[in-house]
């Protein structure tokens, strides 16, 4: 079938809006109406060439939509609603039988390749030449993925924001609940205020966590975290020690920035955990205090789409939505359309806006 959909030809270009070939899907695959995308960082870093993929490559990794084919094998039905996350499970390998499926052996490498979990692309130019996914490549009406990258959800649910539980609230949210794991009382810092960064502020709360701080350097952004309860601070460490006692319980970094994560970890307590779920370039390092890692029993841990199970977490983290535990409606600054995508990224890019959603 043709669709339309945005491709990124050229690292550090404009995504070009083109009439594109979509096979159908294989075996363990659907084919997908998508409803509504995200525009994510993980995206722009892509574009920008500091995640490096093949290109040309259809981009877009956090959608929701709606199934019109299952392929073989796939106990999917037409009519069913989805959220579709970037990282599929092979269920096979090691981190998928560890209950790790965002560690999926095959998923990374068919993410690094640019195919799906299955192997080869099913996108083409209308010319013939071959196109290269981006996990689920939702920036277009249509999308074929494997069914591993796809949750059932309640129709009730509007698709702008079930889109936003395919990237930004598994990954933010899952960093407080699953690799934190915040309890009543705890006190947290979340460092970075976008859609993730603001979802873990919002799960946090839901934990119970009676401190809340929240750091950004973009004032509505950080105008946005305290209409949601946080005390909203310049990141300066000394202030956040004298603030907490002598530092949080649990530090969120969800900038890819390493200077921010550095000071994450000088803020968290002694005994306390840094998590970190940005992702900054590859060349960047990190230099720590390593005396304080033993001295002080501090934990240093990143988590990968918030540790999550996809098929276990986007269930629950929904359920907290409907509940009004998690009001993740908070984080959809921009509704757009498709041909609007490069003024997004460019928003996004300069800090205008939290989660842009593609309405299709």
């Amino acid at each position: 079938m043709e669709v339309r959909g945005a491709v990124l030809r050229e690292v550090g270009k404009p995504l070009e809006i083109e009439t594109l070939t979509l096979a159908p899907p294989g075996p363990g695959e659907l084919l997908v109406r998508v409803r509504a995308a995200g525009l994510c960082h993980s995206d722009l870093s892509v574009i920008d060439g500091s995640r490096p993929r093949p290109v040309p490559m259809v981009l877009g990794h956090e959608a929701a939509g709606e199934v019109v084919e299952a392929g073989p094998g796939s106990d999917f039905q037409p009519g069913e609603h989805v959220v579709l996350t970037f990282v599929p499970s092979c269920g096979d390998c090691a981190p998928c039988t560890a209950g790790r499926p965002a560690l999926c052996g095959p998923a990374a490498a068919a993410n690094r390749e640019g195919t799906l979990l299955g192997g080869g692309v099913r996108w083409s130019s209308p010319a013939g030449n071959p196109l290269h996914h981006l996990g689920v490549s939702a920036f277009a009406s249509h999308a074929v993925v494997a069914d591993r990258s796809a949750v059932r959800i309640d129709k009730a649910l509007p698709f702008e924001i079930a889109a936003l539980f395919g990237c930004a609230v598994l990954t933010g949210a899952g960093a407080v609940f699953n690799a934190a794991d915040v309890r009543p009382g705890d006190s947290v810092a979340v460092f970075g205020l976008g859609g993730v960064g603001l979802s873990a502020l919002l799960a946090a709360k839901a934990a119970g966590a009676s401190t809340l701080l929240a750091i950004d350097p973009v004032p509505s952004k950080r105008d946005l975290a305290r209409s949601l309860g946080a005390t909203v601070l310049t990141g300066d460490v000394a202030e956040i020690r004298e603030l907490t006692g002598g530092g949080v319980d649990y530090a969120v970094d969800t900038t890819g920035v390493v200077a921010a994560l550095s000071q994450a970890y000088e803020a968290t307590r002694p005994g306390g955990t840094t998590v970190t779920v940005g992702l900054p370039d590859p060349s960047a390092g990190l230099t720590l205090p390593a005396q304080s890692l033993v001295a002080e029993e501090k934990t240093l841990r990143g988590s990968y789409l918030g540790s999550c199970v996809p098929r276990r977490d986007v269930p629950r983290f929904i359920a907290l939505y409907q509940a009004g535990l998690l009001p993740v409606e908070a984080l959809l600054t921009h509704s757009i359309e498709l041909e609007e995508i490069n003024a997004g990224f460019a928003r996004l890019r300069d800090g205008g806006a939290v989660r842009q959603v593609i309405a299709f």
